[in-house]
């Protein structure tokens, strides 16, 4: 009797980690999830987004980065197994009692909410209660990169939505761009991530653009001593500099100079160049097996890049998913319901 009485709570709290590091994983997820509850889904998000990216070429980047922002911000609170991955989080606002993710410094320059908003809008409209704000944000995401000329890819479905936002999570989860390559391996690897999947993913910086701020300490303090960073090219430097002038926290520079609307595989040709605009660009040739990739790609014109970043983005989206009956589905991806 009393090791009954030992065994039954060891046994249940095995099964609750069982649960939870399942539905963490990703591996509850599907392609078609919604054939049966809303066939016309991905129809309607693709249709919805397609005009916007139309008219402003420029949102996809942003609409790339929210996905990759809302994945990589866990939370785990004390010793319990909770996770909060691509569930939505980075959508939803403050308020008065909590500070959420997209308040958060590094979410502060994100942009393209009323694509989302209109996308959900208009599949509540077909399917009231059924499509996950999570879900949405992940086909968003692939729509919006295959419109300017980047990979299509089968994005599995069946994400729930979070019911926790926290902006301190995103401030300590994402990759900043100063980062060096031993904190961005670092970082991916915590996600589940390879080495491959950070040179790949990395190649996302192909479009968008970048406030100065993100990147003069490399003109003008790199270490202190009002140098520049030596990593980075000369001419670059003088070209940058023309750009931004120290303090200057407004001023947007493409990432890609002369391709940031369009998905290929310039980026690597710059970095390679040492022209990459972050510190965590540069630091993709301070390892063997990144430094490889980005060479590869420069040199055979991005010929596996596009079937890397759809398969990259498929492992990046099943980061702490949340399924079955955890979390819930929103209304409104602003807040939970």
């Amino acid at each position: 009797m009393s090791s009954q009485k030992l065994f039954s709570p060891f046994f249940l709290q095995l099964i609750l980690a069982i649960l939870v590091l399942g539905v963490a994983n990703g591996q509850c997820l599907k392609q078609d999830f919604y054939k049966k509850t809303c066939p016309a889904a991905e129809y309607i998000v693709r249709k919805t987004t397609a005009p916007y990216i139309s008219k402003d070429p420029t949102l996809a980047a942003p609409l790339l980065r929210l996905h990759f922002h809302d994945c990589f911000v866990r939370f785990k609170k004390h010793n319990k197994l909770s996770s909060q991955g691509c569930d939505g989080s980075v959508l939803l606002n403050s308020t008065k009692k909590n500070q959420a993710e997209k308040d958060a410094i590094p979410n502060l320059s994100l942009r393209g909410y009323h694509v989302i908003d209109a996308v959900k809008s208009a599949v509540e409209k077909k399917c009231p209660g059924v499509v996950s704000c999570a879900d949405i944000v992940a086909l968003i995401a692939r729509d919006a990169v295959s419109m300017i000329n980047g990979p299509y890819w089968k994005v599995p479905t069946g994400r729930r939505d979070g019911k926790v936002s926290i902006a301190l999570e995103a401030l300590t989860n994402l990759p900043p761009p100063f980062a060096n390559i031993t904190q961005l391996k670092s970082m991916f690897g915590s996600k589940g991530l390879s080495v491959k999947d950070l040179a790949v993913l990395s190649g996302g910086h192909t479009i968008g653009t970048s406030h100065c701020s993100s990147f003069t300490n490399r003109l003008y303090n790199f270490t202190g001593k009002g140098d520049t960073d030596p990593s980075l090219d000369p001419n670059y430097v003088i070209h940058l500099k023309k750009k931004c002038k120290p303090g200057d926290v407004k001023t947007l520079v493409e990432m890609d100079p002369g391709s940031f609307k369009t998905f290929d595989e310039d980026y690597y040709t710059l970095v390679a160049k040492s022209k990459g605009l972050f510190e965590s660009d540069a630091a993709l040739l301070n390892d063997v097996q990144t430094r490889k990739y980005v060479e590869v790609q420069a040199v055979s014109h991005g010929r596996s890049f596009g079937k890397d970043f759809a398969a990259s983005m498929v492992k990046m989206g099943k980061i702490g998913v949340l399924t079955g009956k955890a979390g819930e589905i929103r209304q409104y991806c602003a807040f939970v319901n």
